[in-house]
This record gives structure tokens, C-alpha cells and sequence, in this order.
């Protein structure tokens, strides 16, 4: 059955934990109906070396056979432990819809959580604005997704946004090899962005980030000349969109092509989050995108693997 609620039904639900249950059972129905059926967003095998790895756990007949270095997964590995990074900060607060950037933003934050409650994986929250708020290590046990989303439901903090210190602060904080996602709508110099996604990824850290935007701040689609309101400055400024919109998304885009180059030379998954899309289907996108790359580094290293041994 397909999920029977559009994005702005599925805002109207006051639960956070019913609203995430909703989109994990759409997203699953649609799936079984779908050319992915089967799928799996587990991780591979074999994962590459990094430095600091125990080497009394490197796969040493395929690096015979290959003279490639990777670990070997044990079964403690298999299972996700994933941190989510929420900005919550004013200008999440901003919307043209009748909900707005803060609330999508902790709805997808409450679906991944509640997914991964289903496959029994560890979950911690982080949530931010120009401070750190409230931090939950990652666990899975009998109400700690209750307590993520209890936390997720707090109002909007402080004016200003810093993104480079929440990820300082988890990289800090996170010894252990994990999935961290990202959920902002990254209003932040590139530079220490880079920064501070680049010290993420030496920590041997997965990283994911989602982008969460209102249709009209990729479009500029406004019509009259208002006086616009900067949410975390406090400042007004009076526009005119006709006269400012080329400027404006030359701009934007401009940040946005340096947010994807600096995700693509780190390794880090990029989804840009429209709040006027339907949750479901940008979530079964990212898992399923995940997935697929997933699959294709774990069938290289076999083939590699397969063509090594035979030519020896």
C-alpha cells in the first residue's frame, strides 16, 4: 500500500515518532513494488585499510593476491552506529509552506533514527545552533529512540548557526568509527566547512550530508519588492526580487557547487533536501543510492580478487 500521506498531511501529524513511522512504512512498501526489491543498505565485507587499523585483522591473502589492503569486517562491525547532526538554528525556521525547514529537517533526522531502531543499528542525535544544545551517544536499547525524538521536538535556539563547531565537537567526541550525517541548510563559508569535514573524514568517519532548502530559496521565485528579514541577524532589507534574483542565484549556486566539489574530493554522500518534495521518496533515494555504491565497491573487490587468483 502506498503511503496515503503528501508531504503536507504528513507535517500536520503532531507525533514525531507516528510522522517517521509513516515514511519508514511507505518507503518500505514502495520498495517491495519496486525494481530494487531485495535490496540491501548493510555494509560490505571488506572495508579498506586506514592507518591505525590492527593489522592482526588485514585480509592478508587478498592483499597477496591483489597487493591491496583491505580489513576484513567482523560481526561488532556489521552493525551501524550513526550520529545525526541537526542544525537548529533560525534559519531553519524559514518557510514558504505551511511548515517550515526546522520541521522537515527533524523529520528526516526522526525517520533515519527510527529505520535504524528497525535493523537494530546505534543511533545518537546532536543538535546545534551557534552552540552546542543537547548530545545523545549512539545506542540502540528500549527507549533511547524515545528519548531522540523527545529531544528532536525542542524550539529553535540561538540566532546564528555554527556548523564547523558541531562537527568539531563529534569529531571530538566519537572514538569509534561511525556514520555522521549532516542536517542543515548550510548557511556557512565553504572554507571552514572544508575544514572541518576534512578533520571528520581523518577520523576514519563516514560522512553524509543533507541539505535541507525551501523551494524558494533554490527558485528566487518571488514576485513583489518586500522587506526581507535575515533570521539570525535580525537585519531587514527591503528587495526588489526582479532586480536582485539573477545576483542572488548566481550566488547561491556558486556555494553550492563548492559544497558538492568539497563532497566529492572527501567522500562524503551530498542530497540536497527540497521541503516541497515528498520525505519518502528523497529518503528511499539516499538509502538506495547508498546501497548501489555499496554493492559496486563490494564487486570490485571481488572481481579484482577473482582476476588476481586466476592469473596466479
Amino acid at each position: 500500500m502506498r503511503n496515503p500521506y503528501d508531504t503536507e498531511t504528513l507535517m500536520r501529524i503532531k507525533s514525531l515518532e507516528l510522522r517517521a513511522k509513516v515514511v519508514v512504512e511507505g518507503f518500505m512498501s514502495g520498495i517491495h513494488r519496486s525494481p530494487y526489491h531485495g535490496f540491501s543498505v548493510e555494509f560490505t565485507d571488506y572495508r579498506q585499510y586506514s592507518p591505525g587499523d590492527d593489522l592482526r585483522y588485514l585480509d592478508w591473502k587478498l592483499l597477496a593476491r591483489t597487493d591491496r589492503t583491505y580489513i576484513k569486517r567482523f560481526e561488532d562491525e556489521t552493525n551501524l552506529r550513526c550520529y545525526l547532526l541537526v542544525d537548529m538554528s533560525k534559519s531553519m525556521g524559514y518557510g514558504s509552506l505551511d511548515y517550515n525547514k526546522s520541521e522537515y529537517a527533524k523529520t528526516a533526522a526522526a525517520t533515519f533514527a527510527y529505520f535504524l531502531a528497525l535493523q537494530r543499528d546505534a543511533v545518537g542525535l546532536l543538535t546545534f545552533d551557534q552552540t552546542i544544545n543537547e548530545f545523545l551517544p549512539a545506542r540502540y536499547r528500549p527507549g533511547h529512540l524515545r528519548r531522540i525524538m523527545l529531544t528532536l521536538e525542542n524550539a529553535l535556539g540561538g540566532q546564528s548557526t555554527d556548523v564547523t563547531g558541531a562537527l568539531e565537537q563529534i569529531a571530538k567526541t566519537v572514538t569509534k568509527r561511525s556514520l555522521i550525517v549532516l542536517i542543515s541548510d548550510l548557511l556557512a563559508p565553504i572554507e571552514s566547512l572544508e575544514r572541518s569535514l576534512s578533520y571528520l573524514r581523518s577520523q576514519r568517519h563516514e560522512v553524509a550530508i543533507w541539505r535541507i532548502l525551501d523551494p524558494t530559496e533554490i527558485d528566487f521565485d518571488f514576485r513583489d519588492s518586500a522587506m526581507f528579514l535575515d533570521p539570525e541577524s535580525g537585519r531587514e532589507l527591503y528587495v526588489d526580487p526582479q532586480a536582485a534574483r539573477e545576483n542572488y542565484l548566481r550566488q547561491f549556486n556558486e556555494h553550492q557547487s563548492d559544497i558538492l566539489q568539497c563532497c566529492q574530493t572527501l567522500g562524503i554522500d551530498f542530497s540536497t533536501f527540497r521541503t516541497d518534495q515528498p520525505l519518502e521518496e528523497t529518503f528511499a533515494n539516499f538509502l538506495i543510492e547508498r546501497a548501489q555504491r555499496r554493492e559496486t565497491v563490494r564487486r570490485s573487490i571481488n572481481a579484482v580478487a577473482n582476476s588476481a587468483g586466476g592469473s596466479r
